[in-house]
């Protein structure tokens, strides 16, 4: 299945978003979790910023 949504992505405007997975600690339990997220390429470095 990740083939198909990486496939599907480099056509037409699939090319102006990044995915982004950050590991952020979880307020609840205190374990650490993984955020996934599409955002557009300009916007990247300040996904990761938060």
């Amino acid at each position: 299945m990740a083939k198909k949504v990486v496939a599907s992505l480099q056509k037409g405007d699939g090319r102006t978003f990044s995915k982004v997975i950050r590991m952020v600690k979880s307020p609840k339990t205190g374990a650490y979790v993984f955020v996934e997220e599409m955002v557009p390429n300009e916007k990247v470095k300040e996904t990761l910023a938060k």
